[in-house]
């Protein structure tokens, strides 16, 4: 146990990101590609491993809005999703390296509604997830969370309607009183094996089996007949995902600023779940848990992160679980039962603060506020 709680060397390489706007979308394509997204409208991209961050043009009216979420596909491919209430959810695709930007999509809810997260299985296949509404379509329930789907790269977004008894709080879209999730990271879902996850701030997670096999199968994605009510958004039906599974986790979720922020899995059976009080940083208490049955049942690190945590992912090549948040960076080598912190090495000329402010992962990327990113040292972590 006491193992466990010895620091190690830093992992973050601070790299120059010619900005100020406070990152907290990243998403890493492989190849030395990654694209990053934050306050002001903000697109950065790198085609060298972040040696250089290339300032993106602006899409046109998105000067005032936050790109929280992005959904990377190659070099010259991406989706942004800005986060905020109503009409400040959006989403914007280009296919020209970011030189020119369309709009896909507005948040439909407005006034109400907010943009949580984007994750794309394949360039086809896509799910946008959301905070409960008052408003609804003729296909979905008043106040449920909203999942819109796309199985044309983003190009429409149909709604998926949440069918298991429809009014039960807690019961897949269906939340509890004040529950909703929060935009941190992009990562309070995650799809794995066919399976698909989402984390709230009532510290739930519910999950469902999307398919079978290697592929997304067209009709999750995209309805090809209505026979009856109509979304006026997208000219679709409602998706009827059902069956899904609610488990809690024990994640600190006793305030409106408490709850799961970040989920990741390695594998369709096991998985990580952070968070705790983002009003509160340094308040260690229940803010890591973990999953070896699919998400069914969680348990509490037995030696947590050291603070709050908005981002959680998982280094193939050795084996480590990375979460980050404003106070620090921790790792864990047992599969989240426990973890230990990050520290900077001066006689490595390590960056005083290089394991903290951080606020969202995309391996080997990490990004924060004022324009800060950095890049994994794999090295740090064998040692």
């Amino acid at each position: 146990m006491v193992a466990a709680a010895l620091p190690v060397n830093a992992q973050w390489t601070l790299e120059n990101s010619n900005t100020t706007a406070d990152l907290r979308g990243i998403a890493s394509v492989g190849g030395g590609v990654a694209w990053a997204g934050g306050t002001k409208g903000t697109v950065l991209r790198t085609e060298d491993g972040g040696y250089v961050w290339q300032s993106c043009s602006i899409p046109p009216g998105a000067e005032k809005l936050d790109f929280r979420g992005i959904q990377a596909f190659d070099a010259n491919t991406a989706i942004v999703m800005s986060s905020g209430p109503g009409d400040q959810s959006r989403l914007y695709k280009t296919t020209d390296g970011c030189h020119t930007w369309k709009l896909l999509f507005t948040n439909p809810y407005a006034p109400d509604g907010f943009f949580d997260a984007i994750l794309f299985l394949d360039p086809l296949h896509g799910i946008l997830f959301g905070d409960p509404s008052p408003q609804s379509t003729p296909v979905e329930y008043d106040g449920d969370l909203r999942i819109r789907v796309t199985a044309n790269g983003g190009a429409t977004w149909g709604p998926v309607s949440a069918v298991d008894v429809p009014g039960k709080p807690g019961d897949g879209l269906h939340p509890y009183k004040d529950e909703s999730s929060f935009a941190a990271s992009n990562s309070c879902i995650a799809v794995k094996d066919g399976w698909f996850w989402f984390g709230t701030s009532a510290s739930r997670v519910s999950f469902r089996r999307l398919f079978e096999g290697s592929s997304p199968h067209q009709f999750l994605f995209k309805s090809t007949y209505c026979a009856g009510a109509v979304d006026p958004a997208s000219g679709e039906c409602g998706q009827p995902w059902i069956d899904f599974v609610n488990s809690q986790v024990p994640i600190n979720h006793s305030t409106p600023s408490a709850g799961i922020f970040s989920l990741y899995f390695q594998s369709a059976t096991l998985g990580v779940a952070v968070g705790g009080d983002y009003a509160k940083p340094n308040d260690a208490d229940h803010t890591a848990a973990y999953t070896d049955d699919g998400g069914k049942t969680w348990h509490a690190s037995t030696t947590p992160p050291h603070g709050y945590r908005s981002a959680v992912a998982y280094d193939a090549a050795t084996k480590t679980w990375i979460t980050v948040g404003p106070n620090g960076t921790d790792v864990s080598t047992d599969d989240g039962k426990n973890w230990r912190a990050v520290r900077p090495d001066a006689a490595l000329h390590e960056a005083a603060d290089a394991d903290r402010n951080w606020n969202a992962l995309s391996l080997p990327f990490v990004v924060g506020p004022h324009g800060r990113i950095g890049k994994l040292d794999e090295a740090a972590l064998k040692h």
